[in-house]
């Protein structure tokens, strides 16, 4: 969904990823976790730290820093994991995204949501849906469905395989 398609109020949780606040639509948050321990599963990429038991589930967890070219996420003690709901050609993953911490859930209005900057043509941006303003600081609003390619979610259903087999 891009900017010009937001036409109402939404609930966004905003979180904090290094020094950035950054914002996913409430709707395809599940729930946050304190952050436990991760199992890794070998061959996977360096931001797919792994993976961890829900309720019986295998849920694979993602550190969206590394995915964002940053250092990757240390444990602190507000280092959470936001369960999010992934659409992919027509399915629903369930995914988990290391954060540094949990901000709050904001409202925003359609007017103070700006389109994502355009940086030139060879860095992709396609998972910003905008830029949200609250308060004078900026708030990257990211769209979950994107942040991943079909390389890296192929990645992400061996490792879940691999988990299940070692189960």
């Amino acid at each position: 969904m891009a900017v010009e398609t937001i036409t109402e109020t939404i609930q966004y949780l905003t979180f904090n990823l290094d020094q950035e606040l950054f914002a996913l639509d409430i709707g395809k948050v599940r729930e946050v976790l304190d952050f436990t321990s991760v199992t890794k599963v070998p061959g996977t990429p360096d931001f797919m730290r792994g993976v961890i038991n829900l309720r019986g589930s295998v849920v694979p967890v993602l550190d969206l820093r590394l995915k964002f070219g940053m250092n990757g996420t240390e444990q602190t003690v507000n280092t959470c994991v936001i369960i999010t709901e992934i659409e992919l050609e027509g399915e629903t993953l369930i995914m988990g995204a290391m954060a540094d911490a949990v901000q709050e859930v904001l409202d925003l209005e359609p007017e103070q949501i700006e389109p994502p900057p355009r940086i030139g043509t060879n860095l992709n941006v396609d998972f910003i849906k905008g830029m949200g303003k609250h308060n004078e600081q900026f708030i990257i609003i990211l769209d979950i469905d994107r942040i991943f390619s079909s390389h890296d979610l192929d990645a992400v259903q061996e490792m879940e395989d691999a988990a299940a087999v070692n189960a």
